[in-house]
């Protein structure tokens, strides 16, 4: 039996042989310590202090701070430094040797962002897992949920099935253990998850033919019913003109179920501690309660997308050319998040994936009524978002604000999604490539939304997760030359960077002309990653899937740079 056929006794076996962290999340053990380091900012991401790794046993920290945190001459930042190991990855490890191609580039850093859970300090709130990963990089130290499928694509295009097969082995045991993906491999992140791409993952292993889904098939069944966990208590609720929600399930007001981003804390992330705490005060400003706030932020995250326009309170009428246009975005502040009033279009898409999924898995393995069960959610999942999702005069998908009982009005690349699962119709896909074409495609690739506003996951921005998912759902559909034309641009983009900087980043600021210069992304609560896991993924696979773009021949720190 092979690494990647292990079974998932003996995936915990070696699982349980890797150092454990902490039985509680750091804001649970470190309490008032926890909330005095993350306020007073010691560090300058609230990320680094619940990463790091306690040098002796974590109550035995927190006792001594409590004898001593009222002495005069008590320093905070000298008893963190005493106490904890701040474990953070050197900026120098993700620059190329000049002139070294871009795809030889991408191959060496597999080695750099791959991490070995043996490694794993003691006592931290690092998860064990049984195998190696490979990390985003920069201040992402830790395997995440979606990042890793558009990472995983890179693996295959490298020739590193192993690895590709060892991860989907990590996230079979996460679900065996936890019953769902944890959004990454923290303590803290165990209360949400990420897009569901597990199924996917699975797809993309069988496809190297050396393994079978129906090994996975308990797996896929379990996430599935942790995202609709909650529904049986909305069984019997449909008095509400708008809808009803519990956990990630939402009954609309005919009946149908779909799912909502959710998050099982209402207090700040741990990650983004003071960030949070200083959005809730805005809110409670505003007269909203901080809890409230706080459970929209973990939900964003949970989305993938934190933050975007997608999760902010909308005016009741929205001007559909100001969107075209690129206008700044209505609610410019967190303050008036509302991301578990939403349905989104990309959630409920995968989720169709993963009932498709299933139900094809489970007829292989001779198991007729649960192919069957699987088949008709999955046709009964597409109707509904067809119907609510669906907008026939825009031509595209959007998402819904279910307590408000009317549609979002800002146009995003969550839609294609609908088309990255097959869940969209060959009409939808026609009226949605003459759409994106007109409002989202820009010269540097696929806009995020089509609202400017200084959030990440907005307009300039673009993701390689976002510019993958649309290359492939489109081309699926036989749209190839739109597919070809994301491609092509995104290389480009990623491609005049790399010349000029010598990395791939997390996220780039696109090129709204053509005149323009390519260059990093901006927005968000942390300076712009070097790495970058799935940034890196994505150009590899698009790279050996486009051998004749000039992408291929780029060089880092080029003297004649061949891209904008």
């Amino acid at each position: 039996m092979t690494l990647h056929r292990r079974s998932s006794e003996e995936r915990a076996e070696r699982a349980a042989a890797v150092p454990a962290p902490d039985t509680l999340t750091p804001a649970d053990r470190y309490a008032e310590l926890f909330a005095a380091v993350q306020g007073a900012r010691v560090f300058a991401d609230s990320k680094t202090f619940v990463d790091c790794a306690p040098r002796i046993d974590p109550a035995a920290i927190l006792a001594a701070y409590r004898a001593q945190r009222d002495r005069a001459d008590f320093d905070l930042p000298a008893f963190v430094d005493a106490h904890f190991e701040v474990l953070q990855p050197t900026p120098s490890d993700y620059v190329s040797v000049p002139g070294q191609p871009i795809a030889d580039h991408i191959d060496d850093l597999w080695r750099v962002l791959t991490r070995e859970p043996l490694d794993h300090p003691p006592r931290g709130s690092l998860l064990q897992v049984p195998h190696a990963y490979v990390v985003p990089g920069g201040r992402f130290g830790e395997l995440y949920y979606w990042d890793s499928y558009f990472t995983m694509l890179g693996l295959s295009a490298s020739g590193k099935a192993g690895l590709l097969h060892d991860m989907v082995g990590n996230f079979a045991h996460l679900i065996d253990t936890y019953g769902h993906v944890p959004n990454g491999t923290r303590t803290y992140y165990l209360t949400r998850s990420q897009p569901p791409l597990f199924a996917f993952m699975v797809e993309l292993a069988e496809q190297l033919d050396d393994v079978d889904g129906i090994d996975f098939l308990r797996q896929l069944k379990r996430e599935h019913a942790w995202w609709m966990s909650g529904s049986d208590a909305l069984e019997s609720d449909r008095t509400s003109q708008t809808g009803a929600a519990n956990r990630r399930v939402v009954r609309l007001p005919d009946g149908a179920l779909l799912n909502r981003y959710w998050d099982e804390r209402d207090t700040p992330r741990e990650e983004a501690w003071l960030e949070d705490v200083t959005t809730a005060k805005a809110a409670e400003a505003q007269g909203r309660d901080a809890s409230e706030v706080y459970r929209h932020l973990r939900a964003a995250a949970e989305s993938g997308w934190d933050f975007s326009s997608r999760w902010l309170t909308e005016p009741l009428q929205c001007d559909a050319d100001a969107a075209v246009k690129g206008g700044a975005a209505d609610a410019a502040s967190l303050a008036g998040i509302c991301t578990t009033d939403i349905v989104p279009v990309d959630l409920n898409a995968l989720l169709y994936k993963l009932e498709s999924v299933i139900a094809t898995v489970s007829a292989r393995a001779g198991d007729a009524v649960g192919a069957s069960d699987f088949a008709h959610r999955a046709s009964v999942r597409k109707a509904a978002v067809v119907k609510w999702l669906w907008d026939d005069a825009q031509g595209a998908f959007f998402d819904h604000d279910w307590r408000l009982g009317r549609r979002r009005s800002c146009l995003t690349a969550a839609g294609i999604s609908t088309l990255f699962a097959g869940l969209a119709d060959p009409a939808q896909v026609e009226a949605m490539a003459a759409t994106v074409s007109r409002r989202l495609l820009a010269p540097g690739g696929l806009s995020t939304t089509a609202c400017t506003s200084d959030q990440q996951w907005d307009q300039p921005n673009g993701w390689a997760a976002l510019q993958w998912m649309a290359i492939q759902g489109f081309a699926h559909y036989g749209e190839m030359a739109l597919a070809r034309t994301i491609a092509h641009r995104w290389l480009a983009t990623v491609a005049a960077v790399y010349e000029r900087e010598g990395k791939l980043v997390e996220k780039y600021t696109l090129r709204q002309q053509e005149h323009d210069a390519s260059a990093g992304g901006g927005g968000g609560e942390y300076p712009l990653q070097d790495g970058f896991g799935w940034t890196n993924g994505v150009t590899r696979a698009l790279l050996a899937a486009h051998p004749a773009h000039t992408a291929n021949d780029c060089v880092s720190n080029a003297p004649v740079p061949k891209h904008r």
